[in-house]
Formats: C-alpha cells, sequence, structure tokens
C-alpha cells in the first residue's frame, strides 16, 4: 500500500519560500500569479498486510511526531 503525505503551512502562517517563488515567477513575465504557498509531497511504501484503517492509523502518528510540525503546518493523508 502507498500512502501519499501532503504538508502545507497553515493559514495565516509567513511562507518566505513561497514569497520567493512568487516573486521569480513575476520577474520571469508570469505577471497573472497573485501568491504563492509551498509545501511538500511525502510518499511512503508501507508493508502488505495492512488495512487502511491500520495504514490510516500509523500514517497519521508519523505525521504528527515527524513529518509535519502540527504548530505551523496542516497535513492530508492519501492511501493507494
Amino acid at each position: 500500500m502507498k500512502a501519499t503525505v501532503h504538508v502545507s503551512l497553515k493559514a495565516g502562517v509567513l511562507d518566505p519560500q513561497g514569497k520567493a517563488v512568487g516573486d521569480a515567477l513575476g520577474r520571469l513575465g508570469f505577471g497573472e500569479v497573485q501568491a504563492v504557498r509551498c509545501g511538500k509531497v511525502i510518499e511512503i511504501e508501507l508493508e502488505d498486510g495492512l488495512t487502511k484503517e491500520q495504514a490510516q492509523v500509523r500514517v497519521k502518528d508519523m505525521c504528527e511526531k515527524l513529518l509535519a510540525n502540527t504548530v505551523v503546518e496542516r497535513y492530508s493523508i492519501e492511501l493507494s
């Protein structure tokens, strides 16, 4: 089973990387870009034998302990 975790900054948290990317896009001629927020995608291969419910619990635990800083970031989990 594969888990895909999307991590992004919570609303209201400053995103200096997104600001830099947005500014660079504007300088490259993409004037229609108004704002950019950057995040990360983490793909995890899980061993066979886990149910979707078990996988969801385990990956949530991974996010809470390591993959996301839940003070300033939010995350979502997709299982496939």
